[in-house]
């Protein structure tokens, strides 16, 4: 049985026509229109009617970005990534935003709803493109550093492009991991280059979890994600040439060469907040992390006093429980520099990029928005990621301008946490010196 918000999704769908009827002149063979154009301008005003949809931003900053996909290997265990990067201009096309129907299926799964959502999503989504130019060349004049980021639970490589695209606009790699330990709500291999060469894909979905079994297996999960993050870096950073079995017109080379290798980080949202500490921990080459909305349950409660690089947690109003948080105290211990803001009015959602395909009403009925306008939200997120990662990066940038965020000094931030727990005290440690206050 669906939910109330899916029931009434699904009674949307079905008033289009009582809605706003389509402009079928617009959609006329005598404007020559090529079919797949004509079907995509019908998806996008669809789209537009049922989701009042709005655009994934612009990279602000100053670089063109690009985009492209890197498979390594005919395996379930290759490296699989969408990169964002500084490009040169070259008129290439948008970049799709979910470039397979099967993604749709996955997440129909993950929402415990039936298989037609996974239809109704591609026809609502599958023509979406973000505004990243797909296999444009990477710019060359530079080195930039490299971050690695980790989605969420049920999520996959592709769908927090507004975080990808800006920071590549401020001159950072941004390669987006996309999981194969059954946390992505699908993904896929090729088992050989025959495979390969048919676009024969081998699919697999989210795994289910049996009552009783989700703390060891979130666990197991999260370990084999902070591999799967510094398999990552194995790849992009390998002296040898990357052969990409998805055999795109993208040379993997320069992008390669254009890497500082002494500046890498790694960002992570909810499941990818974990993985984030995870892989602090495990892969001294992540000199600072980022964790959005952390779900701090996978981790083992012995980690937090065990790694020692920066870490930022940077949280949704509506997310965050007092269980979460105070693990997330724990990893608060002398000498280790540890920052929490939280941002008003933010759901969970607020950092990937469905908050953007929605209009207001249905991103509040399907909880992907919050309060706060989803545009401020993203900008609060990047544009204090930026500021911490140039002081840990050691970067010669001007995002130090944005310093005040870090402290949670804004309207739209809470320094620290929304969340009572008053019961407990935690020291905070800055770079500066030590501060004991409490975070509740």
């Amino acid at each position: 049985m669906l939910s109330p918000k899916w029931h009434a999704l699904f009674c949307l769908c079905s008033c289009i026509a009582l809605a706003q009827p389509l402009n079928w002149q617009d959609l006329s063979p005598d404007t020559q229109i090529k079919p797949s154009e004509r079907i995509n301008k019908i998806q996008a005003i669809i789209s537009a009617v049922v989701f009042g949809q709005t655009k994934i931003p612009r990279g602000s900053g100053p670089y063109s970005v690009g985009c492209t996909d890197l498979m390594s290997q005919y395996t379930n265990k290759s490296t699989f990534l969408r990169l964002y990067y500084p490009s040169t201009d070259a008129g290439h096309p948008d970049t799709i935003w979910i470039p397979n129907k099967e993604y749709f299926f996955g997440l129909s799964k993950f929402l415990g709803t039936h298989w037609l959502m996974g239809k109704i999503l591609s026809l609502f989504f599958g023509s979406l493109t973000i505004p990243a130019s797909w296999n444009s060349p990477v710019r060359t004049d530079e080195k930039y550093p490299l971050i690695i980021f980790s989605h969420g639970l049920g999520a996959f490589r592709t769908i927090y492009s507004a975080i990808g695209i800006e920071l590549a606009s401020h001159g950072f790699i941004v390669a987006t991991v996309e999981h194969r330990d059954g946390s992505a709500s699908a993904t896929y291999y090729f088992k050989d280059q025959a495979a390969a060469e048919l676009g024969y894909k081998s699919w697999f979905y989210l795994k289910t979890v049996k009552q009783g079994e989700e703390k060891p297996l979130r666990n197991a999960q999260v370990r084999q994600r902070a591999k799967e993050c510094s398999q990552a870096l194995d790849v992009i950073l390998s002296g040898k040439p990357v052969k990409n079995v998805l055999d795109l017109e993208f040379d993997m080379q320069p992008l390669k060469d254009s890497i500082d290798r002494n500046k890498i980080a790694i960002i992570g949202h909810s499941f990818g907040g974990a993985t984030v500490i995870q892989a602090l921990n495990d892969d001294w080459r992540f000199r600072c992390g980022i964790a959005l909305d952390a779900w701090m349950l996978p981790l083992d409660d012995d980690i937090y006093s065990k790694f020692s690089q920066p870490l930022f947690f940077i949280n949704s109003e509506h997310f965050q429980y007092p269980d979460n948080i105070i693990k997330m105290k724990k990893c608060y211990l002398p000498g280790k520099e540890r920052k929490m803001i939280t941002i008003r009015g933010s759901v969970h959602q607020n950092f990937a990029d469905f908050t953007f395909a929605t209009g207001k009403i249905s991103g509040y009925l399907l909880t992907l928005k919050g309060e706060i306008d989803s545009y401020v939200a993203i900008d609060l997120t990047n544009k204090a990621s930026l500021a911490f990662l140039q002081k840990h990066l050691g970067l010669q940038k001007d995002f130090d301008k944005w310093d005040y965020l870090v402290e949670g000094e804004d309207d739209h931030l809470i320094p620290g946490t929304n969340i009572d727990t008053t019961h407990q005290d935690v020291t905070l440690h800055n770079s500066t010196g030590i501060e004991k206050q409490n975070l509740g």
